[in-house]
């Protein structure tokens, strides 16, 4: 297994693998031709960005059957998505402010997240995999009062797409099978989401071959794959939130109720 890291350094943008704290830095393209360069750098060294960066996000609801259970939701026979800005990208590490515009409940939703390596258009399950580069850790930051605000349209990528609502990271780990993961969140130090990946309605490789049929997707595209049971609002001053997968790392961010001055 390895794990890809995009930072900046010394003012440039760089990527490369990690192992604990050293990042062997790569030249050429993430998702093409790279090679080492030799050169290594400290994590504590460098600025960690979001490990790519998407051509687009796309958002699953209601792929979880215990989630669907506690909703009283029907399995869906195909998947439920949305689009999330790519202005909502934030790193792993950053701080993620309440929208000035908007002082309802903000929730978290810990959840897995596939990037795409190929372009791929109308795949099959079984070749998905040749296409899917690789896995990370998703908080797919939700203003949910804005959701059914107004009945005559559910606003899902109003709500899901403030500035900062998409923290994704800090790796993505390739040559991973997700399929006996857990995804855990941990919210001010207690942990508020355990679920397990099997419980999924629409698994990863089934998932990118159905959504390669509706739209062409790209290199570095994210694909969040939904949340289960356990979504909650961040309600204190400042929330410290961690999206743990085992194998991928443990994504922490900030949601900073004030916005500051």
């Amino acid at each position: 297994m390895t794990k890809w890291v995009r930072f900046r350094a010394e003012g440039a943008i760089g990527f490369g693998t990690i192992a604990h704290s050293d990042i062997a830095v790569h030249s050429g393209d993430m998702f093409g031709a790279n090679q080492p360069t030799g050169q290594t750098l400290q994590l504590g060294d460098v600025e960690l960005l979001a490990p790519c960066a998407p051509g687009k996000i796309i958002g699953l609801w209601n792929n979880f059957k215990a989630l669907a259970a506690k909703l009283n939701q029907s399995i869906p026979p195909e998947p439920l998505y949305f689009l999330k800005a790519t202005t909502s990208v934030a790193a792993h590490g950053s701080v993620v402010n309440r929208p000035a515009s908007y002082d309802g409940k903000v929730v978290y939703e810990g959840e897995l997240g596939i990037v795409i390596g190929r372009t791929c258009r109308n795949i099959s399950e079984a070749e998905a995999g040749e296409y899917i580069f690789g896995y990370t850790c998703v908080n797919d930051v939700t203003a949910a009062d804005i959701l059914n605000r107004d009945p005559s349209f559910p606003q899902w990528a109003r709500a899901k797409s403030f500035d900062g609502f998409g923290p994704f990271g800090p790796a993505i780990a390739t040559d991973l099978h997700p399929a006996t993961l857990s995804i855990r969140t941990i919210l001010n130090g207690a942990e508020r989401q355990n679920y397990p990946v099997s419980d999924m309605i629409f698994q990863p490789h089934k998932l990118v071959s159905l959504l390669s049929a509706d739209m062409t997707l790209e290199p570095g595209d994210l694909i969040c794959c939904g949340t289960s049971i356990g979504v909650g609002v961040m309600k204190e001053p400042v929330n410290s939130v961690t999206i743990a997968i085992e194998g991928i790392g443990e994504l922490h961010n900030e949601f900073h109720q004030a916005v500051k001055a």
